[in-house]
């Protein structure tokens, strides 16, 4: 039996956010596509899906985060073109073609200890634009960012909390112990 939440709960998700100019960009392309989460999630790489944890474990779940970075380095994502995981997930987006290993290596340090869960899908690092719409809206997400490409240094990653409103808002930067690069 899964666990109730309570006022004392909290739910996070831990990830590599994508920079300016890139985030707005997909952000906007995600909302032209009417995908009613561009306005409530930011632009991001998961490293921690959506996760309830009790208030109590704040700082057990800090020092871990902690830790994670510092034993990290700064490596390079590049963004190209889209993908779907249809017919399994109505979900279209950018897929990495550089740091592909270096997000499944950090991805595996942060679900652990504290955060040790399973995953409902194996760990693919991606970008979504488009979720839960249409096939013709998938289609156009998919044909639209055919041609997008960005690369960018990662420094760091972000600690969110998912509000009471449904947005999800950052609480905390963890930088790679090699600098604190945002």
């Amino acid at each position: 039996m899964g666990r109730v939440s309570s006022q004392t709960d909290r739910t996070i998700g831990v990830a590599i956010s994508i920079p300016a100019p890139y985030g707005e960009q997909l952000r906007a392309a995600r909302a032209s596509f009417g995908d009613p989460l561009a306005t409530s999630v930011p632009t991001h790489v998961t490293l921690l899906p959506p996760t309830v944890l009790s208030r109590e474990q704040d700082d057990e779940v800090d020092d871990h985060l902690r830790k994670v970075a510092e034993a990290a380095s700064a490596f390079e994502i590049h963004l190209r073109g889209t993908a779907t995981f249809r017919p399994v997930s109505p979900v279209v987006f950018v897929p990495l073609v550089q740091g592909i290993g270096e997000c499944e290596a950090l991805e595996q340090s942060v679900r652990s200890g504290p955060l040790a869960r399973d995953l409902q899908f194996y760990y693919h690092p991606h970008v979504t634009v488009a979720h839960h719409l249409s096939d013709a809206a998938l289609d156009r997400a998919s044909a639209e960012l055919a041609d997008f490409e960005c690369r960018f240094t990662v420094g760091g990653f972000h600690l969110y909390e998912h509000g009471a409103d449904e947005v999800w808002r950052t609480q905390g930067w963890y930088a790679f112990g090699d600098g604190p690069l945002a």
